[in-house]
């Protein structure tokens, strides 16, 4: 009977109480602020990592390169057997086995087969290469360019958090309009309903005035998806899982006072920056073209154990030395590739005077657009101020009897929609605000 309790009534209690408050909990609102948003996108973001680990991929290309200062050892063991005469002697003179009968013309001239069991030491030091030197050169400044997209990548995130961190204070506002409407929609549906039930006022404006009701629920029902999709976002940019809802700042509705006078767009941007490295990369490369036609100065050395027995190290001999080589000539393969070189370097200047120019363009029309999203926040502070007090004196005429419902119903429209018009303005400059900042960033050094 006890277990047939548990089974049937106990876990089952205990079940709905953990959905609910599983409920419960992604329901309360995550407070987050701005700096907070920001510090966990940096921390999480995919697109970061992403980066991160090109800038790693970049730095292990350019340790590759100090193998042009580091010396180069191998080790290697060979099992060969022959009766070719040049290779049977030799083997046996490695072997440092060579006795008298060995110079018998018949068994000089055909021999047995000969084994010869060797182990091989070999070492290689760079000593002057100028081209190497100049592609570690170039390495190191596509490391640096790497470095500043990483850096300019980050810039670019932070960015997306701030516009993500507003378009949700949007969202709320949106909301709390959708709400604040909603209510005053409800308060004149019951004022009308009751004058209806005394015969004071027509069917037909409570029926009005309950259209209006049902299209502001329709209308808050979007405002409230549109609030999680943004939270959604933001979440997403800050690496976690969908579903909280988070509670952010007021979105602030103060006229801007700092000018913008005095914003220039710097050259130390790390993406300006990363194109002038690369440009010098490029200058690096061609130099290093050129140095190929210089002579290379490299040492060897080999030491030599062999044996006619498998893991006999019998006889031991070394060989080193220095080895200059010189590319004399190599089919105009050099110039041809220096040209080429040289075509992209211009190809890259142009790409950086170009790309400059139109972010010098951009800088100029945002600053313009904050400008006039500054006016458009005063007008609209104006025009919500005169929507009130419309609404309050028609809403008073009508509870006089002296107008109509429609005029009160479209004088609240008129409200809310001056108050969404008010909050998209204030969003807009914010979102243009964190654009220049976006824009004039400089510390691409």
């Amino acid at each position: 009977m006890t277990s047939i309790f548990w089974k049937r009534v106990v876990y089952p209690i205990i079940i709905l109480a953990t959905a609910l408050s599983r409920v419960s909990a992604q329901n309360v609102p995550v407070r987050l602020t701005a700096d907070e948003a920001i510090a966990a996108v940096l921390f999480n973001n995919h697109s970061l990592k992403i980066a991160s680990l090109d800038e790693k991929a970049a730095d292990a290309r350019y340790k590759q390169t100090e193998a042009i200062y580091l010396p180069q050892a191998s080790i290697s063991y060979s099992a060969m057997s022959t009766n070719n005469p040049l290779n049977a002697f030799g083997f046996t003179l490695q072997q440092k086995s060579i006795g008298a009968a060995d110079f018998d013309p018949a068994r000089l001239n055909h021999p047995n087969a000969t084994p010869d069991f060797m182990t091989s030491f070999d070492i290689q030091q760079p000593l002057l290469n100028m081209d190497l030197v100049y592609q570690r050169k170039g390495a190191y400044m596509e490391k640096e360019v790497y470095r500043l997209k990483g850096q300019r990548t980050r810039e670019e995130i932070v960015f997306q958090a701030r516009t993500a961190y507003i378009q949700l204070q949007l969202a709320y506002k949106t909301q709390k309009v959708m709400e604040d409407a909603l209510g005053t929609a409800l308060a004149l549906y019951r004022y009308t309903n009751d004058r209806v039930d005394q015969g004071m006022l027509g069917k037909a404006d409570a029926l009005n005035i309950r259209v209006q009701v049902k299209t502001t629920e329709s209308r808050l029902a979007e405002a409230r998806s549109q609030l999680r999709n943004a939270s959604d976002y933001l979440g997403f940019l800050m690496g976690r899982t969908p579903g909280p809802v988070y509670a952010v700042d007021s979105i602030g509705t103060g006229i801007m006072t700092d000018t913008t006078s005095n914003i220039t767009l710097s050259e130390d941007r790390a993406d300006l920056s990363a194109l002038r490295k690369a440009i010098e990369a490029s200058d690096l490369m061609i130099r290093s073209s050129k140095m190929s036609a210089l002579p290379r100065l490299n040492a060897f050395g080999s030491y030599q154990l062999n044996d006619s027995r498998m893991l006999g190290f019998g006889a031991g001999g070394y060989l080193a030395g220095l080895r200059l080589s010189w590319d004399i000539f190599k089919g105009n393969s050099i110039r041809n590739k220096n040209a080429t070189l040289a075509l992209e370097k211009n190809k890259l200047s142009e790409q950086y005077n170009l790309y400059k120019e139109q972010s010098q363009v951009e800088l100029n029309a945002t600053l313009r657009k904050l400008e006039d999203a500054g006016f458009r926040i005063s007008q609209q502070q104006a025009a919500v101020a005169s929507a009130a007090e419309s609404y309050r004196i028609l809403h008073d005429r009508y509870e006089q009897g002296l107008s109509g419902s429609t005029d009160v119903l479209l004088s609240q429209t008129q409200l809310s929609q001056q108050q969404l018009a008010l909050a998209q303005a204030v969003f807009d400059r914010d979102v243009t605000k964190a654009y220049i900042d976006y824009l004039t960033s400089s510390s691409g050094k």
